[in-house]
């Protein structure tokens, strides 16, 4: 059986926290830039505060720097911004302004803005939900590599929501997402594989695929693995261990 997506977990995205702790200086010179109106240092000041990073969390005063650098066009600023409304972080959920923040950032190009403003449409969660309008954002994110918009592009072209169906090009971008080492898509490119649907019938790359989810602790696609084992000679089973064997050795690209 195929994976569907849960879309709403997605609005989960994390704000990256700084690789370190801002220094005494670092933070001086954002405050600095900050105040002459500089929005990457406003930006950095929201993120500062909104993990914690050098001075005491405050999600309040995050807001207050995000919103002065989303208010000038910097697309971050506004993700995260977006963020704070739609996970009701330190203010009130407002579905309407966060899909308001997330397309602004979407229309400058921010993949994960485009993604989560195809979430938002899915589930039509601050605007009316609307299939095709979600994945023309799941689309544009996609492209630019991201990996939950490719999962679930996927999945849309797999059921037909919002697209017609098309299983080959559900092939395509749950192989994009599976090369990214996303245990879902890896464990629906071997449901495709087992069944032939957008690919040619073959088990031996059934296997690997689930084998591959498997040692992600994908229960499902231990079991089926499993139960494809019983159709196979101990050749292809062995060719298929190989072929797992090389595409974690490569990061999961060329796999098979």
């Amino acid at each position: 059986m195929i994976k569907a997506i849960t879309a709403a977990l997605l609005l989960n995205l994390s704000m990256m926290a700084f690789a370190e702790p801002p220094s005494p200086e670092e933070i001086a010179e954002w405050r600095a830039a900050a105040g002459q109106g500089e929005a990457w240092a406003q930006s950095n000041l929201g993120q500062m505060y909104d993990r914690g990073d050098g001075v005491p969390q405050n999600s309040a005063v995050a807001m207050k720097w995000w919103t002065k650098a989303a208010e000038q066009g910097y697309a971050e600023a506004q993700y995260n911004l977006a963020l704070m409304y739609a996970d009701s972080e330190g203010v009130p959920e407002d579905n309407a302004t966060a899909v308001k923040w997330y397309t602004k950032a979407a229309e400058q190009g921010y993949a994960d803005a485009q993604n989560n403003l195809g979430v938002m449409y899915a589930n039509g969660k601050g605007v009316p939900k609307d299939y095709a309008t979600a994945v023309k954002w799941y689309t544009k994110a996609a492209e630019q590599g991201n990996v939950y918009a490719q999962y679930d592009l996927g999945n849309r072209y797999y059921n037909g929501s919002g697209v017609p169906k098309d299983y080959a090009t559900a092939v395509k971008w749950y192989t994009k997402a599976a090369e990214q080492g996303d245990a879902d898509a890896q464990h629906n490119l071997g449901v495709m594989y087992d069944k032939g649907e957008g690919v040619p019938q073959n088990n031996v790359l059934a296997y690997m695929w689930w084998n591959l989810a498997a040692a992600q602790g994908d229960e499902s696609s231990k079991s089926h693995k499993s139960n494809i084992q019983e159709k196979m000679t101990p050749a292809q089973i062995e060719e298929a261990q190989r072929l797992s064997t090389e595409c974690l050795a490569n990061d999961y690209k060329n796999c098979g």
